[in-house]
């Protein structure tokens, strides 16, 4: 006979959440409407504490011991690196997770590192699947987040439920670090298009253009893509720079990529140059800046080439 067939995890079921941030907030409370219970953790205790208001939520404060009381755990945190430190670290969940148990990492992590992480899990019975999003947070509050899922068919098949609440879109894109691999190079793609239309507006606005005038032109073109839609009229032009999505997470993203294209022996010369100039932009600026802010590096250096 075969070995049983491991639970899906359905509502009620006790879920770990780690990392309440712009994302992993909204992405909780989805959760939380769906019915399941929430065992949570951030380094930010206002944001455990704002959560735990919830009936449905028990505040914890180590990996290892919310790990001791839950059937999987959804990890929302900046890198891979920090992924891995909550996991393997001291008090981490490989401290507390019971064979069987999941672990979904919904972080961009780095994909060459999440199958080492899943390597390690699996030598202790634990399972890892990577399901980064995409959508930002507007598409995190009201669950319509685009999702790219990586891992083992029965071990995707077991969280199937779970990503549900918080995807509009779950895309199964092969075995672990597919999904993370996916998410980068998503963001490649993305940010490319933001930076090329920030160097158009500006060249076109030097020639006399009106910048609204442009977009509108590209959005009924060839060159509309998602920052000439969603993010020049409503952040950049409107001066308010607040997608929530940070300067320096999405310059990490692009190294991931151009990190991926290296590993691959692919030649990519557009994504190592978009990965160098996010990570000038995230220098002169600062990590926390929002990703739509880029725009003020083109400009300065414009500013700094005009007064040479």
């Amino acid at each position: 006979m075969g070995a049983e067939p491991k639970a899906v995890i359905k509502p009620p079921a006790p879920i770990g959440f780690i990392g309440l941030g712009n994302m992993g907030g909204p992405m909780a409370r989805r959760l939380l409407g769906a019915g399941y219970f929430l065992h949570v953790l951030d380094r930010d205790e206002r944001r455990v504490q704002a959560l735990a208001k919830h009936q449905q939520v028990s505040a914890e404060t180590t990996p290892a011991g919310l790990a001791g009381v839950v059937a999987a755990v959804i990890i929302m945190l900046p890198d891979g690196k920090i992924v891995s430190d909550v996991v393997l670290g001291k008090d981490g969940l490989v401290h507390g997770l019971k064979p069987g148990s999941i672990v979904v990492d919904m972080s961009s992590s780095d994909p060459v590192g999440t199958r080492a992480l899943g390597r390690t899990l699996a030598l202790h019975g634990i399972e890892l699947v990577d399901a980064p999003v995409s959508g930002g947070v507007k598409r995190a509050l009201d669950g319509s987040l685009s999702t790219m899922v990586g891992g083992d068919a029965a071990a995707i098949q077991r969280v199937q439920a779970l990503l549900k609440p918080m995807a509009g879109q779950i895309f199964k894109t092969g075995p672990l670090g597919s999904g993370h691999a996916m998410k980068a190079l998503n963001n490649l793609v993305s940010a490319a298009g933001l930076w090329i239309a920030a160097e158009a507006l500006l060249v076109g606005g030097a020639f006399g253009l009106k910048p609204e005038t442009m977009v509108d032109v590209w959005n009924a073109s060839t060159g509309r893509n998602n920052s000439t839609e969603n993010k020049f009229k409503q952040q950049i032009l409107s001066g308010s720079f607040a997608s929530g999505f940070s300067l320096g997470l999405m310059a990490k993203d692009l190294r991931t990529a151009a990190s991926l294209a290296e590993e691959m022996g692919a030649f990519a010369p557009y994504t190592e140059a978009c990965a160098r100039l996010w990570s000038e932009a995230e220098t002169a600026l600062g990590g926390d800046a929002d990703h739509t802010a880029a725009i003020k590096f083109l400009e300065a250096r414009r500013s700094k080439r005009a007064g040479d």
